[in-house]
């Protein structure tokens, strides 16, 4: 049976929570030291993303197993403002909070797959996977 997790992102706290639980996942799966430092990077960069632009949100962590090979899936869900000009995000460098505007492309060069769903006063959903490199 597969480990899955739910938990909310309400306060600034809950997002090393989240980094923790993607952190044990990671180890659980036998990731060496740097795909465990990227994938709970990435995750950590996601779950403040949600925090910092929507004020509260869920995000959803499991263990894959698929048959050959172990990973780790994080989905992260807001009802915030979306993202008017996503590809613009995408290339990095652009932030609406006065950062440096590298949450989401960084994230995205740092798992193995990765799938975004948004819409200007939509919310965003930002799916991930990473798996452990044997």
């Amino acid at each position: 049976m597969a480990e899955h997790f739910e938990m909310r992102i309400d306060t600034e706290d809950d997002i090393i929570l989240v980094r923790r639980k993607v952190r044990e996942l990671a180890l659980a799966c036998r990731f060496d030291v740097f795909s465990a430092s990227a994938v709970t990077t990435a995750a950590s960069e996601l779950a403040r993303n949600v925090w910092t632009h929507a004020g509260r949100g869920v995000a959803t962590i499991e263990k894959l197993d698929d048959g050959s090979r172990l990973g780790v899936r994080a989905e992260f869900k807001d009802e915030g403002p979306g993202i008017p000009d996503l590809d613009r995000v995408l290339v990095g460098g652009y932030s609406t909070a006065k950062s440096m505007g590298l949450g989401l492309s960084g994230s995205k060069r740092l798992v193995d797959e990765f799938a975004i769903e948004t819409a200007p006063g939509r919310g965003t959903k930002v799916t991930f996977v990473k798996w452990a490199p044997y």
